[in-house]
């Protein structure tokens, strides 16, 4: 059934998005239906934390992004120090302090077809909102994930290390999950090793160790990964990049996600299997502590 009545997820009507260099009221904000962003999910973007009114990782985002726009050859029409101050004009514009920026860029407007020379003026769109993934009880108590039925697409498709529009797949497996009574799902490479879940990467606790499915496995290399990390070696705490099979995560003493939007959440349930005691373990508790400290710095 086609819903027609007021739509309850509507984006706080106060709110300015940036769009090539100029601020919409967001229901006012829209991109032309001839743009290949939309029509094909031919663009990238990134997801980026603010703290204390500050942009989080904004170097790492900002490299990666333009990476990204390289691997699909992507010419972007602004220099990241320029995104990076209209990043902090949005911010300002939206009065934030704490929430999430999304940054996109897009092929632009063009004719039907997939071919990249018929597109013109690749659009940049700076989205300052506020974010909450998780309610703050699934925070505390831990989340249950499924293995999905849909495959991480082949490195040799599109690498992994593009945030790409077309995140299809990783709906499809978000949808799994729900529709499960689940509240995420793991995602396995075409070799049947442990890739990621659909939209955060995967840490297992054994015997003290941190594990975490290497590059190789067709993974996002997450910049909360890499920071988490490099937390654990401070602790002390031996971290292994490494293929896992699904055997591993029913076999784990605990299990955690991480992403900029995520952070850290525990798991606590893995294909109906009790992870650990069944709460949030004391590594992922003290790696959190140690990152929600690092982030404030």
């Amino acid at each position: 059934m086609i819903h027609k009545g007021p739509n309850p997820y509507a984006p706080d009507p106060n709110l300015k998005v940036w769009i090539d260099g100029e601020f919409f009221p967001a229901d006012q904000a829209k991109i032309s239906v001839w743009d290949h962003g939309l029509l094909y999910g031919d663009g990238i973007f990134e997801g980026i934390r603010i703290y204390n009114g500050k942009i989080f990782a904004c170097t790492e985002h900002l490299d990666r992004f333009f990476e990204s726009a390289v691997a699909v050859r992507l010419v972007l029409p602004m220099t990241k120090d320029e995104i990076r101050s209209a990043m902090r004009e949005a911010l300002k514009v939206n009065s934030l302090t704490e929430g999430y920026i999304r940054l996109v860029a897009t092929r632009g407007v063009g004719t039907l077809g997939l071919s990249t020379k018929y597109t013109a003026n690749p659009s940049i769109i700076i989205i300052a909102a506020t974010i909450a993934l998780y309610p703050q009880e699934l925070c505390d108590t831990g989340l249950s994930l499924i293995s999905s039925s849909y495959v991480r697409n082949h490195p040799n498709s599109i690498s992994p290390r593009v945030k790409s529009l077309n995140y299809l797949s990783s709906i499809l497996a978000k949808t799994e999950a729900q529709l499960l009574g689940a509240h995420e799902a793991v995602m396995f490479n075409h070799l049947g090793f442990v890739a990621e879940c659909s939209g955060d990467n995967i840490f297992i606790v054994r015997s003290g160790e941190l594990q975490t499915p290497d590059t190789a496995a067709g993974i996002l290399a997450g910049i909360t990964r890499n920071i988490v990390m490099e937390l654990a070696r401070q602790r002390g705490i031996a971290v292994t990049e490494k293929a896992l099979v699904r055997d591993d995560l029913y076999a784990a003493h605990e299990c955690f996600l991480t992403g900029t939007a995520a952070e850290i959440i525990a798991v606590t349930s893995i294909d109906g299997r009790q992870v650990g005691n069944g709460k949030p373990g004391e590594i992922t508790n003290a790696l959190k502590a140690d990152y929600e400290k690092y982030r404030s710095a």
